[in-house]
């Protein structure tokens, strides 16, 4: 599968080294008689990444940039370089590549050439065509390679100048002229006036002429400075007819998007109204940018507008606008919308009127769609809740098709104005070009592919459209599983069906306060990406390629170094939540089956750490006799590299019975009268691996004119359970929780691990839904932060100003958010970001044999960096048990709670001891 709705099983893989290793395997291709597709990032949207045979997959070796020439402007670069690879090396010399896709950061040179992709900057600097000096291509059956340029002197396929000179007359007057023509091939740049382009004429070709092994492409002057007008307008039609306007101010984009896809959160990022042209205006200079942006602003006549010029406010801007492609896959209700006419172009002058048509003409059909685009280029992208999964759905979408492909023709447009026709239009190119020149397509292909071996099925000779729908295979009953998904109707194929395949889990550069998808940058295969595993569980619920369903061991090798970092919950667009899928197959899996012992050790940790805390200080130096540690961890599955995390001597509820017990005479010390009581919960790791929180916690809870209560025995989240996929031991755990809670419902309930407070806000509803009291208790759940935030608003913190390092908990981002760790942050003097990704440890996995290089490669990315960057007296911050460990046991460095810092701080003394005194040789081991 690509990013659209068409599914192929190929026979097989290859990963080229060079060009020599692609010739081989075109060579022997055609020996067989198998077909060939070349696909890079695997984003393409019609289609036309997928394929039957032999798929060439340039994403693993050939991304070397060969040569980059800063005075003539030029790269030379192999099909699997990203295009954000090359924006970088380019960047060094102040120039950069002008297409960029919203899939910048995973797309390839090779796929966009394929593609002939164009992105938001087109305005200012064309499409991926405009782009291209030469191209090095290897045909079917391998043999020379080609090397096309302008001009007949190039190595064209015999044939080739007598098709287009016995056809000049087709050719001159069967091509509209927009700025957006993508569809079909490019014949008309072979045309003498247009300088008989062959570089130009291949893209766009979609794979189905021959494989690109290596391209020089032009670069641009990247404007030193950059400043983005947001404007506000009634509505889309409204923004639309509002962009061509803007265009004489040579702006370098001009982007449209209405309010149904913006999240409400993000919404007061923008201007009023309820749809936004993004206009990007370059500069020499900061003042320059600046003032012209302000001078678009002036003339836009928009209904409200703002101007953002610092880098922070203008990516957050953007992202909102590149995330579309995948937020447009859901409607506000929550149903399922697809590609399939995502982007239609027309002339700019035009994109009002056509919008308006466009949305009646859904309307006639009973569809939805939120439209959003390249509003300056006329080029519209939008997803459509049609019905791919039932026989009468599949027909609707066909008969839309076909009446949108009249629509488009007749504002003077184009089929495709970005993404190529693949399977999903090509069988319609008759209605916008006729059939004498799409016959003469057919010719063209023949020239270049005698044997039909390239991309058979697309651009010339296509297969139908409603055929290969991806959605076919699954089953038609849901699928009996233990998670409710909520979102998806508790229907896990609707949940798997999440990943439309856009490969943001693909970005491999780190991700700044993202997390997805460590293992994938760790591994770089795609099998460990979100959309990889996803795209696995699809495969199992079809039963054709994985045939043992939820025994399959392919499935579990690839949700093995799945850290179930919960990252893609947030971080994708679509809400692909790998972390619940894992635990879901886990517990499938291995139902009625011996477990690795893993699961048995570190899914029962709060068992074992309850029954070893009477010991603990025999445990304490227990711990420092190498064989026996080694003994325990070759027995638990456990990295033979990690040191074993040993109880504290003192639990933190022993401390509290201890210290309530000498409080007896004064009950109200936790508060004054009438202060709010919130309930602290003594989660595993704060209760027996550091109890130092949890008493920081009370004092800052206390200081900040709380009452601090207890749950009356020991509970537990289940988290534990979950991540090793014992879901009905979780579950059984979460019920004992709501029965030891009911006595607090309705107080807010503070959790200090992260970890554990997504647990009880996410899973523990998720894992119960039919309990009404599940979600009462997951929405009492508050971190530290937020609590101190909402029920203590005028408190002050201590003043700390200090600078901080460390990360964010990877569950915190995903689940809880941090906001008001930020502000806390901020109010204490705490200043600098914490750094994203994720530590690598998470929980159980780091601790897992066969996990340890990718735990540490995860750690590597940014935790330890921004540890080693750090000037001397920065605080190390890491509210995650698993963060504090990693950072101890691979950097060194003892990370703190922000509760302990902030206790720290506190003006009444120094922290109240444990319960009981640890032994001497234990207070000289610490």
């Amino acid at each position: 599968m690509d990013a659209s709705n068409y599914r192929r099983v190929p026979l097989g893989v290859v990963a080229p080294y060079d060009t020599d290793d692609v010739a081989a395997a075109l060579a022997v291709c055609r020996a067989h008689g198998v077909p060939v597709v070349p696909r890079g990032g695997g984003t393409s949207i019609a289609g036309q990444a997928t394929g039957t045979g032999v798929v060439l997959d340039f994403t693993r070796h050939m991304r070397a940039i060969t040569d980059l020439d800063p005075d003539v402007r030029t790269a030379v670069v192999q099909p699997g370089v990203v295009l954000d690879d090359l924006r970088a090396a380019a960047g060094a010399y102040g120039l950069t590549f002008g297409p960029d896709p919203s899939t910048h950061s995973r797309c390839t040179l090779g796929g966009m050439i394929g593609n002939n992709s164009c992105g938001s900057h087109s305005v200012a600097w064309g499409t991926t065509a405009d782009n291209i000096y030469d191209l090095s291509v290897v045909r079917y059956g391998g043999g020379d390679v080609l090397r096309l340029g302008q001009g007949w002197y190039g190595d064209a396929p015999e044939g080739l100048r007598a098709l287009v000179n016995g056809n000049l007359a087709l050719l001159r007057t069967g091509f509209p002229e927009l700025p957006r023509r993508i569809s079909g091939y490019a014949l008309d740049a072979l045309l003498p006036e247009n300088g008989v382009n062959l570089a130009r004429a291949f893209c766009g070709s979609e794979g189905t002429l021959g494989v690109v092994s290596e391209a020089t492409v032009r670069l641009v002057e990247a404007p030193r400075a950059r400043a983005l007008a947001v404007l506000g307008y009634a509505g889309e039609s409204a923004a639309a007819e509002a962009a061509p306007a803007l265009l004489p101010y040579s702006p370098l984009t001009v982007e449209g998007m209405a309010e149904d896809l913006v999240p409400e959160k993000e919404r007061m990022l923008l201007p009023r109204g309820s749809a936004w042209l993004f206009v990007e205006m370059g500069g020499d200079t900061p003042a320059e940018a600046l003032s012209r942006a302000e001078g678009l602003l002036k003339a836009a006549q928009a209904l409200d507008g703002t101007v953002v010029t610092d880098a922070a406010g203008q990516r957050a801007l953007w992202r909102i606008r590149e995330d579309a492609s995948g937020t447009a896959t859901r409607m506000p209700d929550g149903s399922e919308a697809w590609p399939g006419w995502e982007d239609c172009a027309v002339p700019p002058a035009r994109l009002g009127a056509y919008l308006r048509d466009f949305r009646s003409l859904l309307a006639e059909h009973g569809l939805r769609g939120t439209p959003y685009g390249h509003f300056g280029d006329g080029c519209i992208h939008v997803r459509i809740d049609f019905d791919l999964l039932s026989e009468a759905g599949v027909r609707r979408f066909r008969a839309f098709s076909e009446e949108q492909a009249e629509l488009v023709v007749a504002h003077g447009g184009s089929l495709s104005g970005e993404h190529g026709d693949g399977q999903a239009r090509a069988e319609l190119l008759p209605k916008m070009y006729g059939n004498e020149l799409v016959a003469l397509f057919g010719r063209f292909k023949d020239v270049w592919d005698p044997a039909g071996g390239m991309n058979p099925g697309m651009l010339a000779r296509p297969a139908r459209l409603d055929e290969n729908l991806r959605f076919a295979v699954l089953p038609k009953q849901p699928v009996d599983v233990t998670f409710a998904y909520p979102q998806d109707g508790g229907d896990f194929s609707a949940a798997v069906r999440r990943c439309v395949g856009v490969a943001k889990c693909r970005t491999e550069a780190a991700p700044g306060a993202g997390v997805m998808c460590p293992s994938f940058r760790a591994t770089g295969d795609e099998q460990h990406s979100t959309r990889g595993r996803a795209r696995l569980l699809h495969e199992m619920l079809a039963g054709e390629v994985v045939t043992d369903g939820w025994r399959s061991e392919e499935v579990r090798d690839a949700l093995d170094l799945c850290l179930s970092c919960k990252g893609c919950r947030s971080d994708c667009p679509v809400g692909v939540d790998m972390a619940t899928y894992k635990a879901e197959f886990l517990h499938h899996h291995y139902k009625g089956r011996v477990r690795p012992a893993a699961h048995y050790a570190m899914g029962w940790l709060p068992v074992w750490l309850r029954a070893a805390a009477p010991f603990a200080r025999v445990l304490r130096p227990a711990s420092r006799v190498r064989p026996l540690t080694a003994l325990v961890k070759r027995l638990g599955g456990i990295a033979p590299e990690r040191d074993l995390p040993t109880p504290a001597p003192s639990t933190f509820r022993s401390w509290w019975r201890a210290r309530n017990s000498r409080n007896r005479e004064r009950p109200s010390q936790s508060g004054a009268t009438g202060a709010t009581t919130v309930v602290l919960w003594p989660d595993t790791f704060t209760n027996h691996l550091s109890p130092d929180v949890g008493r920081a916690a009370v004092r800052v809870l206390e200081a900040a004119g709380l009452r601090v209560a207890m749950p009356p025995r020991q509970l537990c989240c289940g988290l534990t359970y979950v991540s090793t996929g014992q879901l009905d031991r979780a579950r059984a755990v979460m019920r004992h929780t709501l029965d030891g809670m009911e006595r607090a419902a309705g107080l807010p309930v503070v959790v200090l691990e992260p970890s554990c407070a997504a647990a009880l806000k996410a899973d523990l509803p998720e894992l119960l839904p039919d309990d009404p009291r599940a979600a009462t208790f997951a929405s009492s759940v508050r971190t530290f932060a937020q609590v101190l935030e909402e029920y203590a608003p005028h408190w002050q913190p201590p003043r700390i100003d200090r600078q901080v390092a460390g990360q964010t908990h990877c569950h915190q981002h995903a689940v809880l958010g941090d906001a008001a760790e930020r502000r806390l942050r901020e109010k204490a003097g705490l200043t600098g970001a914490l750094s994203g990704g994720c530590c690598g440890l998470a929980g159980n996995f780091g601790f897992e044999r066969g996990h340890y290089d990718v735990s540490v490669a995860c750690a590597e990315e940014q935790l330890l960096p921004s540890v080693r960057d750090a000037t001397p007296g920065t605080e190390l911050l890491a509210d995650g048990f698993s963060c504090r460990t990693q950072l101890e046991q691979l950097a060194g460095h003892r990370a703190r709670h922000l509760a302990e810092v902030l206790a720290d701080g506190l003006a009444d003394g120094p922290a109240e001891e444990p319960a009981e005194e640890p032994a001497e040789g234990d207070r000289k081991a610490e």
